[in-house]
């Protein structure tokens, strides 16, 4: 009885120092702040810079920027909140053929949120069916029309956070916890975008308070743990620190190199495109020069010459001697007439 008592003694201690930890922790540590938008974002500047007046280009640029103005737009929010949080931004995962992107995963003392952002232009409204309704002007024109649930989306997100849960639990804990699970892990739509206006005045009961502005994310969390059950217990800044690190460690270690796979995507073509019109003027420059000087064509350049002239693209009469594609009398006779062709394809 004595040994029990102590047991007990020691967990209700335990209890109490978690609850004075979480109370006293009041910070917002993010625990994961990089994002693939960023990385995508700066991929298609360097090659907006190279590629200008790419529309393909600056289209994708104008979404990945939308998107990770979004994302900022919350972690600005999040970083005023004085409630003790870690904060993981941009989490991947995957279980078997599902897999699940997480804008933001958010850990308090009580609940866990998994975020999806919408940094949309135009006004955004729910019906009582539960149905997402944007509406912006294009040209002067209204548009109105419906769009994917981004509910339903962090939803199924949520569902793949469950599975690998389930696949790593025992069966007695799958029994007692999996019924809890989705109110301890809770799903929110942030609208990031301060000029959208949000009606959700129709949206069914249950749904009202998953969709909010990002003004008042803060607001719901605190909300939330306000009115939290007095049998809630309060996880201490430790436990939530070996959360926020279980979620780093299901997280997809793939990383992706976005400057090639946008080049490939939207720029290999333009480069085909460049160097074949660059080949067909040398040609005709080479042909020029021949009959000019009567001498044969190879004199002006040889075809393996042609290849590296077209691959390397020198600017000036510096390059084109760094380059050493050309003898010194072929530069001497014919440079100018080259680096002026050049120019003419050259993309600023």
């Amino acid at each position: 009885a004595v040994h029990r008592a102590n047991e007990l003694g020691k967990i209700i201690d335990n209890v109490i120092d978690s609850a004075v930890d979480a109370f006293r922790f009041k910070d917002t540590v993010f625990y994961k702040e990089n994002s693939d938008l960023q990385d995508k974002y700066n991929a298609l500047k360097k090659l907006n810079d190279e590629y200008p007046n790419n529309e393909d280009l600056l289209c994708e640029l104008y979404i990945v920027k939308k998107g990770l103005d979004g994302e900022n737009e919350i972690a600005y929010q999040l970083k005023k909140a004085h409630i003790g949080m870690y904060v993981l931004r941009d989490i991947k995962v995957k279980h078997e053929d599902l897999t699940a992107q997480i804008d933001y995963v958010i850990i308090t003392p009580v609940y866990t949120y998994y975020v999806e952002c919408k940094n949309l232009v135009g006004n955004i409204t729910v019906t009582d069916k539960g149905d997402f309704i944007r509406e912006f002007t294009i040209n002067g024109k209204k548009i109105k029309k419906g769009m994917y649930s981004p509910l339903r989306q962090v939803e199924a997100q949520r569902e793949v956070i469950r599975k690998i849960w389930e696949s790593n639990s025992s069966a007695i804990k799958k029994f007692f916890a999996s019924k809890n699970f989705d109110y301890y892990r809770r799903v929110l739509v942030v609208a990031a975008n301060q000029d959208t206006i949000l009606n959700t005045s129709r949206a069914p009961k249950e749904m009202k308070y998953k969709i909010l502005r990002a003004d008042a994310l803060v607001r719901q969390i605190e909300y939330d743990l306000n009115h939290r059950g007095n049998d809630e217990y309060l996880e201490s800044k430790k436990s939530m620190e070996e959360m926020a690190q279980s979620y780093i460690n299901l997280s997809s270690k793939e990383e992706i190199d976005y400057y090639e796979y946008y080049k490939e995507k939207y720029c290999n073509n333009i480069n085909t495109s460049i160097n074949d019109d660059l080949r067909e003027r040398l040609i005709e420059l080479r042909k020029t020069r021949s009959n000019e000087m009567n001498i044969p064509a190879y004199y002006v350049f040889t075809n393996d010459e042609l290849d590296k002239l077209v691959e390397l693209r020198p600017k000036t009469m510096e390059e084109l001697k760094s380059s050493n594609i050309l003898t010194p009398i072929k530069i001497k006779t014919h440079g100018e007439f080259i680096i002026e062709e050049i120019s003419k394809g050259t993309v600023k």
